[in-house]
């Protein structure tokens, strides 16, 4: 069984980091793209950055500058740090992989079930 989980959140000042973790693990044969969404109350879930297989990058407007999104493909983690953050960037975040499990030739989308970052101003 595939799954994703996500770890790092937590409770930060305004202009601190945190360095957010994804761990996909289980019969995987490969992975594609992987990506940081985020959610905040009373607002629709949204794309902050995301990686395809070979190390190309993109990037929600709001955080280019100071989110920086990687892979290592070998452990099959994604990881997104985040400098100077500001209270808007308070949301879950969740991660998300396009994984081609070895029971089936096809990609599926998986989710994390997300991680709180929270910015006090």
């Amino acid at each position: 069984q595939v799954q994703v989980v996500e770890s790092g959140g937590g409770l930060v000042q305004a202009g601190g980091s945190l360095r957010l973790s994804c761990a996909a693990s289980g019969n995987i044969l490969r992975i594609n793209d992987m990506a940081w969404y985020r959610e905040a109350p009373g607002k629709q879930r949204e794309l902050v950055a995301r990686i395809t297989s070979g190390g190309n990058t993109d990037y929600a407007d709001s955080v280019k500058g100071r989110f920086t999104v990687s892979r290592d493909n070998a452990e099959k983690t994604l990881l997104l740090q985040m400098n100077s953050l500001k209270p808007e960037d308070t949301a879950v975040y969740y991660c998300h992989a396009d994984i081609v499990p070895t029971s089936n030739p096809h990609a599926y989308r998986y989710w994390g079930r997300g991680t709180q970052v929270t910015v006090s101003s």
